[in-house]
């Protein structure tokens, strides 16, 4: 995340079990003026309840989750999507 603020002209993560525990990835997350896609290979909203919100997606532009491997490759092209 660090580079991603001078190398990156957007950013895909899947913060797996920190975006519901981690106050300091949120913050960290809230330093980059680029767009943020939140991934999970699970969909978080059919999981246990705690699960059903992340500090990530309080930065994310956007999220994409549940498709499996196949939601890296979609976070990747709505991430390009919003860097064009």
């Amino acid at each position: 995340m660090q580079e991603a603020r001078t190398e990156a002209s957007a950013l895909v993560i899947n913060p797996a079990g920190y975006g519901h525990t981690s106050i300091a990835l949120l913050d960290a997350l809230k330093m980059l003026d680029i767009p943020i896609v939140e991934c999970h290979l699970s969909n978080p909203a059919s999981r246990e309840a705690f699960r059903r919100e992340t500090y990530v997606s309080l930065a994310a532009t956007g999220l994409v989750s549940g498709f499996g491997a196949a939601s890296y490759v979609l976070a990747v092209e709505a991430a390009a999507g919003q860097s064009a």
